[in-house]
């Protein structure tokens, strides 16, 4: 059965726009071409400190091969991993699973 991830991060003070130039030029595109399904990217309307991203996958052995073809991945390592402590606290991430119900319009 298909699930979801809500992933909440919470950027460092000042640094939402430049995170979210990052999500959008760079990561939801590269993890697109490793075959991710990312179902949309928010920020905050009146919390400027809050960005949420859901992304789906069909089984956890998907979920688990995506992971590792997009965090073990040279270009992660070497383009991602050096900025990304810039803008977050992994401690300050929250991962949350969902699970649609059955009338649920996202499937």
């Amino acid at each position: 059965m298909a699930f979801f991830e809500l992933r909440m991060y919470r950027p460092q003070p000042g640094k939402m726009d430049g995170w979210v130039k990052v999500m959008e030029e760079m990561i939801i595109p590269f993890q697109v071409s490793k075959g991710m399904v990312i179902c949309g990217s928010f920020r905050g309307e009146t919390d400027d400190s809050v960005y949420i991203w859901i992304r789906r996958f069909e089984s956890e052995e998907q979920r688990q091969a995506q992971y590792d073809a997009v965090y073990n991945s040279d270009w992660w390592n070497l383009n991602i991993e050096p900025i990304w402590q810039d803008y977050h606290r992994r401690e300050d991430i929250v991962v949350t699973r969902l699970v649609p119900t059955p009338r649920s319009p996202m499937q």
